[in-house]
């Protein structure tokens, strides 16, 4: 009974992670999730922070998309009883701290720079899970979404370059304006 009863308890944090990872994609879910409440909530303090129009539609952009999207991963999700985070990773607080220390001058460069690494490696997420998931959903949504964040890394790259430009020495905020109403 003694050997039985140990065998139980020891084979409890193998049950444990078993029943966590019931679905083979479940590392996908979770990193597509933390992505996406990233995007809105950079998003959102871009649309108050941001100098350049562009940069501020872009966000606005970014927050209604990503939201969206989020939607679309929760619904699969509680369909296949995968459980998502909430809120940002670690990680992620610290960037946003970073990003919401930067001087009004730096911001826009700044918000992009992190737009661009983010979609990059939203991209990279999106065609693994296409290459290799198990889960066929999952598989689905990742196609459906790519072409989508693919746009959105080119709009970013576009917008990083100007950002760039305007951050210069000698460009003025009046500048800023200037350049992005002829788009």
């Amino acid at each position: 009974m003694k050997t039985l009863m140990t065998l139980l308890i020891a084979s409890l944090p193998v049950l444990a992670l078993g029943a966590e990872k019931q679905n083979p994609d479940h590392d996908f879910y979770t990193q597509a999730a933390e992505a996406g409440i990233a995007e809105v909530e950079m998003g959102k303090l871009a649309q108050q922070r941001a100098a350049d129009p562009s940069v501020k539609e872009f966000a606005s952009k970014m927050v209604k998309d990503h939201d969206a999207a989020n939607d679309q991963l929760k619904n699969l999700a509680e369909k296949k009883d995968v459980n998502l985070p909430t809120n940002l990773s670690t990680a992620q607080k610290s960037s946003m701290k970073t990003l919401e220390m930067q001087s009004a001058a730096d911001f826009d460069a700044a918000y992009m720079k992190k737009q661009v690494d983010a979609h990059e490696d939203t991209i990279a997420l999106l065609k693994k899970e296409i290459a290799s998931g198990k889960d066929s959903d999952a598989k689905a949504l990742a196609s459906s979404l790519l072409p989508t964040i693919q746009k959105h890394l080119e709009q970013a790259q576009q917008l990083q370059k100007q950002t760039a430009q305007n951050a210069m020495p000698g460009n003025k905020m009046v500048d800023k304006t200037a350049n992005t109403s002829n788009h």
